[in-house]
């Protein structure tokens, strides 16, 4: 059985990467044997996601928005909007840890790119585009 059928092979020492016994001592390991740098990713936590689903459902109620993506990256989490699923996303909320002690970690982007508002708590931030039922005289 060749190496394409096993799976991927590591090029260095032509091993099946799946078969590499997992250790977790040194499961950070690199090629070298020191210690590799783990790459962290930030992402919302259970509160967070609370807010944030709690006004999406509530727009969904209304049908304002139909749609949702979460993308989670080493720098920022993105929790993105769509009326439609084919189309590009009405807000993106996004949390980018890097910006917590100057402007805040939070914010709100348009489609445009235009960051609606910014902060360092989530709910205030995501006020901007929570629009509240009112009662029209009619």
């Amino acid at each position: 059985m060749s190496d394409s059928d096993q799976g991927s092979t590591d090029g260095s020492r032509g091993q099946v990467e799946w078969l590499r016994p997992l250790n977790p001592q040194n499961s950070h390991m690199n090629s070298s044997g020191s210690r590799a740098a783990v790459p962290t990713v930030v992402s919302f936590n259970r509160h967070e996601l609370r807010e944030i689903m709690n006004l999406y459902g509530r727009m969904v109620a209304a049908g304002e928005w139909r749609d949702y993506a979460m993308d989670f990256t080493t720098d920022k989490a993105v929790f993105s909007i769509f009326r439609r699923t084919s189309e590009m996303p009405l807000y993106r909320i996004e949390k980018d840890p890097k910006l917590a002690r100057k402007q805040g970690a939070y914010s709100v982007v348009a489609p445009m790119g235009q960051i609606l508002r910014r902060g360092p708590e989530l709910a205030k931030v995501i006020s901007v585009i929570d629009r509240k039922l009112k009662l029209v005289a009619g």
